[in-house]
């Protein structure tokens, strides 16, 4: 069976005083053994206020995060105001749904951070559709129970976002020195009252130079 190109992944998000981070490695592998892309970008911005991270199959990831940017552009021309950050989460719930249930299906999950005129909000997007919202944390891939411990035990409510973005690199960068399918870099963004910012990224070279 032929091998199929997955991220393998440590992605997280984490709720700050100020907004959210939301945070990955780079590393995207041939059936979680080989490695084929050490630059994988595994957050992606879909408009000036909300962005996610993903995980699952390649191919999957990248299809859906095209039709649901579209969709929220075609959606707000025709209502003529900007969909909230919840309305997105449902959208991208479906689409994952829908997925799922094809007779050749995929494996594709979403971390959602956005604002609105409600506040700044963290959603996790299963791979079967399933929505929830989150008040402090999550985190998502093969990495994900290093990146949680880290979490789990530094994490306190209200922390400032520039706290949080050190937290969210170094949780990653514990995944990755455990999870085989997690490394090769960390990007960090910020989504906070002034929209969607790049604020951290790191390659992580492992060459040994004589």
């Amino acid at each position: 069976m032929k091998e199929i190109l997955q991220s393998g992944t440590t992605t997280l998000g984490i709720v700050c005083k100020e907004g959210i981070v939301l945070a990955a490695d780079r590393r995207a592998t041939l059936g979680g053994r080989i490695v084929a892309h050490k630059k994988t970008q595994k957050i992606a911005v879909l408009n000036d206020e909300m962005a996610v991270t993903w995980a699952g199959s390649v191919s999957d990831v990248q299809l859906l995060t095209k039709i649901i940017k579209a969709q929220i552009r075609l959606i707000e021309l025709r209502r003529n105001k900007k969909l909230k950050v919840k309305e997105v989460a449902n959208l991208l719930g479906s689409l994952l749904y829908s997925n799922m249930r094809q007779f050749f299906s995929g494996v594709a999950a979403f971390l959602l951070a956005g604002k609105d005129d409600q506040g700044t909000f963290l959603y996790e997007l299963g791979p079967d559709g399933s929505v929830m919202s989150h008040d402090d944390y999550v985190t998502d891939g093969s990495g994900m129970m290093y990146a949680t411990g880290v979490l789990e035990a530094n994490y306190k409510k209200d922390i400032p976002i520039v706290e949080g973005i050190r937290l969210g690199v170094k949780a990653v960068n514990a995944s990755m020195q455990r999870d085989a399918a997690s490394g090769n870099g960390i990007d960090v963004y910020t989504i906070t009252k002034d929209g969607v910012k790049k604020v951290f990224e790191k390659e992580v070279n492992n060459s040994v130079l004589m």
